[in-house]
């Protein structure tokens, strides 16, 4: 990949990553499982439910978090390192974007059909608060693109390093 393409996709999901983590972060020193709750009805069909959402997000501001400071490292640095950056967006598809789109507690799904009528993709496996969904919607928006922009990543990085590495061994 081009230095100069490569560390524009660095600037550019620098800036996502950290508008996510902004939002996330926001939402999350808000908003309380016990609000949630109340707000939903019945506790014991949610109360699991939205500890599982919550978690998830938790996870996932780690993860967003300590992906846009590695980018910020490899933008500052006097002379851009397009191995680092690479790894770094490797790391970014296979933490942030995986993470989003399969979270563990499984508190929601992507249906890719959706995706390509315009509609949201996410189905939530519950009814959920308006803040909650409107949070969810707007990420998906933001890691369908950064999926779309990354999918080199997903493949073409790891046989990348597997050549390099058969390379040393002969």
């Amino acid at each position: 990949m081009a230095g100069n393409h490569l560390k524009q996709l660095c600037e550019d999901t620098y800036l996502r990553l950290k508008k996510v983590s902004m939002e996330l972060e926001r939402f999350l020193n808000q908003t309380t499982l016990n609000g949630l709750v109340q707000q939903s009805g019945d506790p014991e069909e949610y109360e699991a439910y939205y500890r599982d959402y919550l978690s998830d997000f938790r996870h996932l501001l780690v993860y967003c978090e300590n992906a846009y400071e590695k980018l910020g490292v490899a933008l500052r640095r006097a002379k851009f390192n397009e191995e680092f950056a690479e790894e770094v967006l490797y790391q970014v598809y296979h933490t942030c974007i995986n993470n989003f789109y399969y979270p563990r507690g499984e508190v929601y799904d992507e249906d890719g059909r959706y995706s390509y009528t315009g509609q949201d993709a996410i189905i939530f496996r519950k009814p959920v608060t308006a803040d909650l969904r409107n949070l969810t919607l707007s990420m998906s928006k933001v890691f369908e693109q950064l999926r779309d922009e990354l999918q080199y990543y997903e493949t073409d990085y790891i046989t990348k390093k597997r050549m390099q590495k058969e390379g040393a061994q002969l």
